[in-house]
């Protein structure tokens, strides 16, 4: 089983922002967790919130304990808050989709 967010950023900071990638991958890794996808949006025509969005991406994680036990490792946090606050105004969760994998493809559950 996989556990996906699809996520929407407005990022102020691109430099910043890559710093905040680049610092929290370890600690990601460390959960099992990644990116599938990532987009960088050049035009957004129907905001989520009323919020703009010009990056896209896919994170996974085995489940959603997991997931929640990244979010709240303290390494993280420090990370979150050296780069992320600093270079992202928005964040908004699109869609969050726990998959099973049977015979090689994905179903959503």
């Amino acid at each position: 089983m996989s556990y996906e967010m699809l996520v929407g950023l407005n990022v102020t900071n691109d430099d910043m922002y890559q710093d905040y990638r680049n610092a929290m991958k370890t600690i990601l890794l460390q959960y099992g967790g990644g990116f599938k996808c990532d987009f960088k949006v050049s035009e957004t025509l129907l905001p989520s919130d009323n919020k703009d969005i010009n990056r896209v991406f896919i994170i996974y994680f085995e489940n959603e304990e997991t997931m929640s036990n990244f979010f709240s490792n303290p390494d993280y946090l420090k990370v979150k808050e050296k780069y992320f606050s600093n270079s992202v105004s928005s964040a908004v969760i699109l869609s969050i989709n726990n998959l099973v994998i049977n015979n090689g493809l994905n179903n959503n559950a």
